[in-house]
């Protein structure tokens, strides 16, 4: 039996979370330390870029994006997470699920579309060194950066809609934390491959052709460091990838494994892991890499922390 998705009103039910009262107050205070930690980060990133003079360059204007757009993505669910943990009832309307899954996918979507931008960046910058300054021009950072999160958000919209324009079927249960796309499609009762491939299609435009022109970018940049003779400008080159490379394995490995496979390869439990690697795993780690492998954004945090204190003694 189906519902026909005429009422906004319909319920689901999110049946991942523990019963048992106190690994419900320890999940919420784990979850509740681990969001602290990568909002905290990412701001302290974002204030860096904003008031250090030094970091006023493209790399790191992508990097500020980057951390501001991570900030959204975590807070569309994490909070949600952290009031059901302790709720009673943990459902939420058609309208509410759609909501959330627009801009979950949509901001997870700019976050790929971001690092595919900031490989780009690295690939200007040791391939046409000259022409740097020249084509990484402020007003093209700003409209890349506002295209990256515009096509996510444009994507994710078409995705949901298309999803929710699906009949559900009678048991109203998801195997998840949040709305996702795997779990909601597994309550589709249409048997259409059709269905599956329009995802799927979706799920490329945002994963695939983003990481494809991340691997692009990263062939001629190798190519342009094998003809680097120093080991010295070598290893400098080098370094100002490795972070990025670092976060784009991360980011790409979760969420090609969670969105570009049919839904016959779903298994709840499974999914559910994974899905808290990518929505809080990486947001705390990404900080984490950019100031431990990149002296520069080191220690602008460390001024920033240093006059706050100062400025809290006076």
């Amino acid at each position: 039996m189906t519902w026909k998705n005429s009422s906004v009103l319909m319920e689901f039910v999110f049946l991942a979370y523990p019963s048992c009262p106190e690994l419900r107050i320890l999940s919420f205070l784990g979850v509740s330390l681990v969001y602290a930690f990568i909002t905290t980060g990412n701001i302290l990133i974002v204030l860096s870029i904003q008031t250090e003079a030094r970091l006023h360059r493209p790399m790191y204007y992508f990097l500020g994006s980057l951390s501001g757009v991570e900030i959204c993505y975590t807070a569309v669910v994490v909070p949600h997470i952290l009031a059901n943990t302790l709720q009673s009832e943990k459902t939420t309307t058609l309208l509410g699920c759609a909501t959330q899954m627009v801009f979950f996918i949509g901001l997870g979507s700019a976050d790929c579309f971001l690092l595919a931008v900031m490989a780009y960046d690295r690939y200007v910058a040791i391939c046409h060194p000259l022409r740097y300054p020249l084509v990484m021009t402020l007003t093209l950072c700003v409209r890349l950066v506002v295209a990256s999160v515009v096509i996510g958000l444009f994507l994710s919209l078409q995705l949901v809609v298309f999803i929710f324009s699906l009949p559900f079927c009678r048991a109203r249960g998801i195997e998840h934390f949040f709305c996702d796309v795997p779990p909601v499609m597994h309550l589709v009762c249409a048997n259409s491959h059709i269905h599956e491939q329009s995802v799927m299609l979706a799920a490329t435009l945002a994963i695939a052709v983003p990481f494809f022109l991340i691997a692009t970018s990263y062939a001629f940049i190798v190519a342009a460091m094998l003809k680097i003779h120093s080991a010295a400008g070598r290893h400098r080159a080098f370094s100002t990838c490795s972070s990025h490379l670092t976060v784009v394995l991360l980011q790409y490995g979760c969420c090609a494994f969670m969105y570009l496979r049919p839904n016959s390869s779903y298994y709840p439990k499974q999914d559910q892991f994974i899905s808290l690697v990518y929505t809080m795993g990486t947001p705390l780690l990404n900080p984490l890499i950019y100031t431990l492998r990149n002296s520069e954004m080191k220690g602008a945090i460390g001024r920033v922390l240093t006059r706050h204190y100062h400025s809290q003694k006076s």
